[in-house]
């Protein structure tokens, strides 16, 4: 496969979020532009990638309970440049389709998942849930006849209220069938309101700006599935694998996660 610097149609003068995201985790599919976005956002927050690394561990953690669960099938909406322990190896008996704009996050996903018969990706705008929902990969992939995860970690913060993220959450929530879940990580405001508005600031001068919001607002965006215990919380706190770890203030991890069901 080409480097991601000689594929077609991509903008490496502009930091996308899927690389800085890559770049908080450690990973080394990111320009000059995503490293000196994150730098800046790493000046007013030095401790994001253990936000980062908070979201990935929430993300695995839904994903097991999801699987113990039944569930077999999963839409991995904005998955981003592809890390270690990704869905399909998490849950290797599951057939995942990852959804991502980000033509690195595609070019590496398509590249890793070669060969891969359970896995692929659909290069598509989760603002655009028909594009998802009938690309010929998800079709293939998934049998809408039977339950299935949807993923939508550390993504709906980089959809607008003028983008309609509750109609987006709808659409896919009515086209997969009962007994299906939704699993949400989402940056919020709460807890660290100064810092994260200068996030938004640096957001703003990406290909990927920012909507960070309120427990509140979050709640009314997940209306219409049912959430397991502990409900809608710090990431941190959503069923911890080791509890003593995560007394005291959670604040921190300045993202809230949630899993719910569609009965």
């Amino acid at each position: 496969m080409d480097s991601p610097d000689q594929a077609a149609d991509i903008d490496t003068s502009r930091p996308a979020a899927a690389r800085m995201y890559d770049y908080y985790l450690g990973g080394s599919h990111n320009f000059a532009a995503d490293r000196e976005a994150a730098a800046k956002v790493l000046e007013v927050m030095p401790d994001v990638p253990l936000m980062a690394q908070a979201n990935r561990a929430f993300l695995h953690r839904s994903v097991r309970y999801l699987v113990d669960a039944g569930i077999r099938q999963f839409i991995d909406l904005g998955s981003g440049i592809p890390t270690v322990g990704n869905v399909h190896e998490a849950a290797p008996e599951a057939s995942v389709v990852y959804v991502d704009l980000d033509p690195v996050a595609v070019a590496y996903s398509e590249a890793i998942l070669a060969g891969t018969e359970r896995a692929a990706i659909v290069h598509a705008d989760v603002r655009r849930p028909e594009e998802v929902l009938s690309s010929p990969i998800t079709r293939r992939l998934l049998d809408f006849d039977r339950p299935i995860g949807l993923l939508t970690v550390a993504v709906l913060h980089f959809v607008a209220e003028s983008d309609d993220p509750d109609g987006i959450l709808r659409t896919f929530r009515d086209a997969l069938p009962v007994g299906s879940a939704v699993s949400m990580a989402h940056v919020t405001f709460d807890g660290r309101p100064d810092e994260m508005d200068r996030l938004t600031e640096i957001y703003a001068r990406s290909a990927n700006p920012t909507t960070f919001r309120t427990k509140d607002r979050l709640e009314r965006l997940l209306a219409g599935w049912d959430l397991v215990d502990p409900g809608l919380t710090w990431v941190i706190r959503w069923r911890p694998d080791w509890p003593d770890d995560v007394e005291g203030d959670a604040a921190w991890c300045g993202n809230y996660g949630a899993v719910g069901w569609k009965r």
